[in-house]
């Protein structure tokens, strides 16, 4: 899986919006859309802010653990 897909699994199972996942990283919304959609790519800053907001490992995000 890619890294905007990744977040918007984490984002859902916490069942919170983009704009809400936005709100708690400092980022407007469409960029959350487009970091999902794979349009834009997120710094590694921003994937620990991420991970933090979704209280997930950053290697998860990343997926480092991904056997595919």
């Amino acid at each position: 899986m890619s890294i905007g897909e990744n977040i918007k699994k984490f984002r859902e199972a916490k069942n919170l919006t983009q704009e809400q996942l936005a709100e708690q990283t400092g980022v407007d919304q469409s960029y959350i859309a487009k970091v999902e959609h794979d349009v834009r790519s997120p710094t590694i800053m921003f994937c620990k802010a991420i991970a933090k907001a979704l209280e997930c490992a950053l290697s998860d995000l990343i997926g480092v653990n991904d056997t595919a």
